[in-house]
């Protein structure tokens, strides 16, 4: 979508030319009996994507969205599918490019209430000329997909609202179409029946991969179920992003002011929060290099991945100075798979919490190989619920323990530690003030009388 605009009224022409020219300045509308219910959108949705348009009512959601398969022609700019503009496509070939590509749900079902299920589901063959046992076979199956095909020879009316609305994506799915445009398509459903058919949605993207613009006013179902999210506000699209984006960097206070109110920690995942990890030894370099990283680093444990970064797990300071004190060659044999819990990069915050308050050291975080790519400590995973950065929360937040093992520290410890591996003084009286949270290890965790 390039520079599209549509406004309603009698100067509609006039009204999107002042609206182009003048910066945003809607004052400049006063007078004219217009409408400018979509502002200057440009945005592409990519394929296989769930791209949500989220606003309150009368954003220009409704719009926009019909806009996308020329229901609505726009007062200015152009509305591109696959490199073909359909604003300028005559309605025989536009009918025949919905028939095609494009295929919508509704909020309100929009069945045929004398059609059966069967029916409804294939109607959109019938309209493109299949042969009947050929639509009844694809109607049949899309029924399937969404757990209604011992429903197929009922009327709508027998059905609960969330089987109707399964009734209409199954219709979109039949027409086999790579784009669907969903308008507000779960808002008339009860809230468990409409988590339930979200996550139905959900599982048959990742089985079709679809192409899906997803029209919602309900900000939790639009951070579920979005790849991206753009939010409108009077017409405009004041934010493009991922749901950790718009909710971690909002554009200005009205999108902070709509997400304010959102749980965090369903949206954040580990990616979003984790720290780089500070000690990090190889499998094959042995006790005593893992001794000096501990040293060095005046961490508690360190992290050991393998020749390929897959993480294998941690060896202690306890460990390491036995090993070195015993003369033993491999630190292998000293990896330990308890000490730090795991989790991937994609698990939400709120599913953090076990593995962390059952760790005696930050959580490891691995990505879809097994390769260590970040360390969550306790204090960061609190500050992820005050909504404060992570150097934040290292500046003003006195860890224990558990917060001292493999992360990146917020200040330069070069300043902070001096060559004993103790505090150095910073000239105010406190001896810690210029310690990095993570370094400020227990007496015992500082590896005292190891061998050289």
């Amino acid at each position: 979508m390039k520079s599209l605009y549509k406004v309603y009224g009698s100067r509609a022409d006039k009204a999107a030319e002042i609206l182009r020219n003048s910066a945003g300045r809607d004052d400049k509308l006063a007078g004219l009996p217009v409408t400018a219910a979509v502002v200057d959108a440009n945005f592409e949705v990519r394929r296989g994507e769930i791209f949500v348009v989220m606003g309150l009512s009368g954003s220009g959601k409704s719009t926009l969205i019909r806009m996308l398969n020329g229901l609505l022609s726009p007062t200015h700019g152009t509305v591109e599918i696959d490199g073909v503009d359909i604003t300028k496509l005559k309605p025989a070939a536009l009918r025949k490019l919905r028939r095609e590509k494009i295929s919508m749900v509704f909020q309100h079902f929009a069945l045929q209430p004398h059609r059966s299920v069967l029916d409804n589901a294939g109607y959109a063959l019938e309209i493109a000329g299949l042969p009947r046992a050929e639509r009844r076979e694809k109607a049949l199956q899309a029924l399937r997909m969404v757990g209604l095909d011992g429903s197929a020879d009922k009327l709508p009316q027998e059905l609960s609202g969330g089987m109707r609305q399964r009734v209409g994506l199954a219709r979109a799915l039949a027409a086999g179409t790579d784009i669907m445009l969903m308008d507000e398509a779960f808002s008339a459903l009860d809230p468990l029946i409409r988590r339930e058919v979200q996550d139905q949605l959900l599982g048959l993207q990742a089985e079709l991969g679809k192409t899906i613009v997803f029209i919602t006013h309900d900000l939790n179902e639009a951070m579920r179920l979005g790849d991206r999210i753009a939010v409108m506000r009077a017409g405009r699209i004041v934010q493009i992003g991922t749901a950790e984006e718009i909710l971690t960097d909002p554009s200005n206070d009205y999108v902070a002011q709509f997400v304010a109110d959102v749980d965090r920690t369903r949206i954040l995942t580990a990616s979003a929060v984790m720290e780089r990890p500070l000690g990090v030894v190889d499998v094959n370099s042995g006790p005593r290099v893992a001794a000096r990283v501990l040293r060095e680093t005046q961490t508690s444990a360190v992290y050991v991945t393998g020749r390929d970064k897959r993480y294998l797990g941690t060896v202690t300071a306890d460990a390491a100075t036995q090993a070195v004190r015993d003369g033993r060659k491999n630190l292998q044999e000293i990896v330990s798979t308890e000490y730090a819990h795991t989790v991937e990069d994609t698990t939400p915050v709120a599913d953090i919490f076990a593995a962390s308050a059952q760790s005696p050291a930050p959580v490891a975080v691995v990505d879809s190989a097994g390769r260590l790519v970040g360390v969550i400590p306790r204090v960061t995973l609190l500050s992820a619920l005050g909504n404060l950065s992570t150097d934040t929360a290292g500046a003003t937040a006195t860890p224990g323990p558990a917060d001292e093992v493999g992360t990146s520290p917020t200040t330069d410890p070069t300043r902070a530690v001096g060559a004993a591996g103790t505090a150095a003084p910073t000239g105010n009286g406190d001896p810690t003030a210029e310690v990095p949270a993570q370094v400020v290890a227990e007496p015992s965790a500082r590896l005292t009388g190891e061998p050289a």
